[in-house]
């Protein structure tokens, strides 16, 4: 049986609050096997890809009210590191970036807008580096969809996330 961390975020988010960095520390006080056991005001979609990319799989039930529990349960027993990545395992050999951006001000969505939008100026295969004031989960949906492949992680400081994004060949 797993045994969970709870983390209610809803109180939070009904205070305006962004809970997104208050789940990540929960994760990293997970032991190998335990899993995260969420409450939400709403079904939190876009959090279940981060956590996928994480290793946990999820398990949702609505309570009362159209609020939600959900359970994130590790898929191997292990929670991987806190990089996150859409490019094949191996593949090393990444041009350097064309383009950087200074995202680290700018509220959202500006920083998507921004970066997809200098994504388009780019040639197949180039590549562009951003730095994020948090980790950009809405991002890594859109580019999944344009095909795109990216690496990403909090700089050692953790003052900033580092996304570096490369344009299909």
């Amino acid at each position: 049986m797993t045994a969970f961390i709870d983390v209610d975020v809803r109180p939070i988010l009904r205070a305006g609050g962004e809970p997104f960095s208050i789940i990540m520390a929960a994760l990293e006080r997970l032991e190998p096997g335990e899993g995260l056991r969420l409450y939400a005001p709403f079904k939190p979609v876009p959090l279940f890809d981060v956590m996928a990319s994480k290793g946990f799989a999820h398990r949702e039930a609505e309570l009362e009210g159209g609020e939600w529990e959900i359970r994130f349960l590790p898929d191997n027993g292990s929670i991987e590191a806190s990089e996150t990545a859409s490019a094949a395992p191996g593949d090393e050999d990444w041009p350097e970036p064309a383009v950087h951006l200074d995202n680290r001000e700018l509220d959202p969505p500006e920083p998507m807008v921004r970066i997809l939008a200098a994504l388009e100026r780019l040639a197949p295969g180039q590549t562009l580096f951003a730095l994020l004031s948090r980790e950009p989960i809405f991002l890594f949906r859109e580019l999944e969809k344009r095909g795109h492949q990216w690496r990403g992680g909090f700089a050692a400081q953790k003052d900033a996330y580092q996304l570096t994004v490369r344009v299909p060949a």
